[in-house]
């Protein structure tokens, strides 16, 4: 085994702790199994990896045990790894496991959803995304599948998972990120473009997650995945159609479009996002750090709304619209959409390096590359 595996799987020799149970998920190189906890029966997530094909990339493994490790207990809204170890076989992770489902599927089956719901989910993500880059961690891969409720509970907390594609900026390993990684319609342009990027990428990935909770479908949803990448780069979106817009705040539309730059430089980042005035109303009491200050192009006319509390609609402040029923209406679309962009990942990936080196302008004629790809 490689001094790299060996390293991820430093913890002594023992005696097994866990049980495995069904399969949770499935990868390339891993799968996540239901794990119990043999003395105490508690419920884990198990992410199981094959180490014959895993050889030659355990750096991989390994650079996720340390995010995790880094991470681990430090955020409520962050996975946390509980243990890790190995086999003659597979190398495992031991994770709190999330039994709520998934974000999207869990508002889907809400009895109603307001603007002000999407806010404060917005603002979790934020805050947990601050966290991170306050450690010069990047997530690189924010998506709806990636954020997961920790228990079926009404109030339960909403998690960050998979940090597979996180990396830490100071890593020797990784001195420029120029990886093109992540799903496509959540990928930034320069990501896409092949440019050396860093934490706006995922300021750019949860502008596309607020439009997708708003609405039920991404900003730059087209018929294929050619057309998708071609309106990223260049910036091709709207707040469209207007119907499904209607109920929803200009607070809201500003902060989208803080986040949807394509300059990197000119995106907000997490801790100015979380004092734009659409997420601010919903700081806890005694916040942690204080937020830099953000300049928005919000008219002073329009109300920012402080009634978090409120039961209804009606008091709750910004758009006073249930949204649930154009959610609902996009969301088989937007389901079916979001799967397909994860099984052409790959495709996207293999296309990026067709480009070559780091291009400055993706080419126009984006098909031309795509069947390449497929």
């Amino acid at each position: 085994m490689s001094q790299a595996a060996q390293q991820a799987a430093a913890a002594a020799v023992r005696p097994c702790e866990y049980k495995v149970g069904k399969v949770l998920g499935e990868g390339t190189y891993a799968k996540v199994k239901m794990a119990y906890h043999i003395k105490t029966g508690q419920a884990y997530a198990c992410k199981i990896f094959n180490k014959q094909l895993m050889h030659g990339r355990e750096h991989m493994v390994l650079n996720e045990i340390n995010i995790l490790k880094k991470v681990s207990q430090g955020h409520p809204n962050l996975i946390g790894l509980i243990d890790y170890f190995e086999s003659a076989n597979n190398l495992y992770l031991i994770m709190e496991l999330c039994s709520g489902g998934e974000l999207f599927y869990r508002i889907c089956n809400r009895g109603h959803y307001f603007e002000v719901d999407a806010a404060r989910i917005v603002r979790t993500i934020c805050d947990a995304v601050a966290y991170l880059h306050d450690a010069n961690i990047i997530h690189r891969d924010l998506k709806p599948e990636n954020l997961l409720f920790r228990t079926p509970d009404e109030d339960s907390d909403l998690m960050i998972a998979d940090f597979g594609l996180a990396r830490c900026l100071e890593s020797e390993a990784f001195p420029m990120l120029t990886t093109t990684c992540g799903t496509p319609g959540f990928m930034s342009p320069e990501i896409l473009q092949r440019k050396p990027y860093g934490k706006a990428v995922d300021m750019w990935a949860i502008g596309v997650i607020a439009y997708f909770l708003l609405v039920g479908y991404t900003p730059f949803d087209r018929n294929t995945t050619a057309e998708e990448i071609q309106a990223i780069v260049s910036g091709d979106w709207t707040f469209s159609p207007k119907e499904y817009w209607a109920h929803v705040s200009e607070t809201a539309k500003d902060f989208i479009r803080h986040l949807l730059k394509l300059d990197p430089n000119e995106r907000l980042t997490a801790r100015q996002a979380l004092a734009h005035p659409w997420l601010a109303p919903y700081a806890p009491a005694a916040p942690a750090t204080p937020a830099a200050p953000v300049a928005v192009s919000v008219t002073a006319t329009e109300t920012v709304h402080s009634a978090p509390a409120a039961p209804n609609a009606a008091t709750r402040g910004m758009a006073p619209g249930d949204l649930l029923p154009h959610i609902r209406a996009n969301s088989k679309s937007a389901a079916d959409k979001f799967r397909s962009a994860v099984r052409t990942m790959q495709a996207a990936a293999h296309w990026a390096k067709l480009l070559g080196a780091p291009a400055v302008n993706l080419p126009m004629p984006v098909e031309e590359h795509l069947p390449a790809a497929q």
